[in-house]
C-alpha cells in the first residue's frame, strides 16, 4: 500500500483516559505536544522462517526519528479500532497487501514524562518480499530472535518498541500455550 499518503501531524486521534475510554479528539501534533493519551498499535511481523522484521525509522518522523524498531505500527486514528489500525499500519509500513489479520496478544499503557498512549501488541506472518514505505523506513532486515537480542544493547531503539518487546517476552514466559491473558 505504498501509494497511500503517509498520515500527518494533522491526523485526528481519539484521546483516551486511564482505562482506554475515549474522552475526546485532537490532531496528532497536539496530542504529542500536550502529552494527551491516545492509542497505538504495535505489530511484530515475522517471515515464514520466524525471523522478525526490524527497521530504522526515517529522520523526519514526528516521534523517535532515526531509531530502530522491531515493530511496525503507529497511531490509531479517530474512530478506528486497534485491529483495523494494526492491519493498515502493517501493510503500509511493510509495503504489502493481503496480510492476514494480525493476531492480538495484549495491551499495555506506555507512560513517560513525554509520552502517553495505550498500546495493543499484535503478531503477523508476512511473506516476503516486502517493500517498506520510504517515508517511514530508512533500513530494514529480517533478523532471528537471537540476532535481535544481540543488537538490543548495540543499537538505539524506540523506547516504546523496546518496552513492548520486553512486555512481549514476559508475556510469553508467563502465558500458557493457547491462553491469551485479558486485555
Amino acid at each position: 500500500m505504498t501509494d497511500q499518503v503517509p498520515r500527518s501531524a494533522d491526523e485526528i486521534l481519539d484521546i483516551v483516559d486511564e482505562q482506554d475510554r475515549v474522552i475526546g479528539q485532537a490532531p496528532r501534533a497536539e496530542a504529542y505536544a500536550r502529552r494527551l493519551r491516545h492509542r497505538a498499535a504495535f505489530v511484530l511481523a515475522r517471515d515464514p522462517a520466524g525471523r522478525i522484521f526490524v527497521h530504522r525509522r526515517t529522520a523526519d518522523k514526528l516521534v523517535f526519528p532515526s531509531l530502530y524498531d522491531m515493530f511496525v505500527g503507529g497511531v490509531v486514528g479517530a474512530g478506528e479500532t486497534y485491529d483495523a489500525a494494526a492491519l493498515r499500519e502493517a501493510e503500509e509500513e511493510l509495503g504489502v497487501t493481503g496480510l492476514p489479520a494480525p493476531d492480538p496478544l495484549f495491551r499495555f499503557r506506555y507512560e513517560t514524562p513525554e509520552h502517553s498512549w495505550w498500546s495493543a501488541v499484535y503478531e503477523v506472518r508476512c511473506e516476503p518480499p516486502v517493500r517498506p514505505q520510504p517515508s517511514e523506513i530508512d533500513w530494514h532486515a529480517f533478523l532471528t530472535e537471537q540476532e535481535l537480542e544481540r543488537r538490543l544493547g548495540e543499537w538505539d531503539w524506540t523506547p516504546d518498541g523496546l518496552a513492548a518487546y520486553r512486555k512481549l517476552a514476559a508475556w510469553r514466559r508467563t502465558s500458557e500455550p493457547g491462553h491469551r491473558p485479558p486485555g
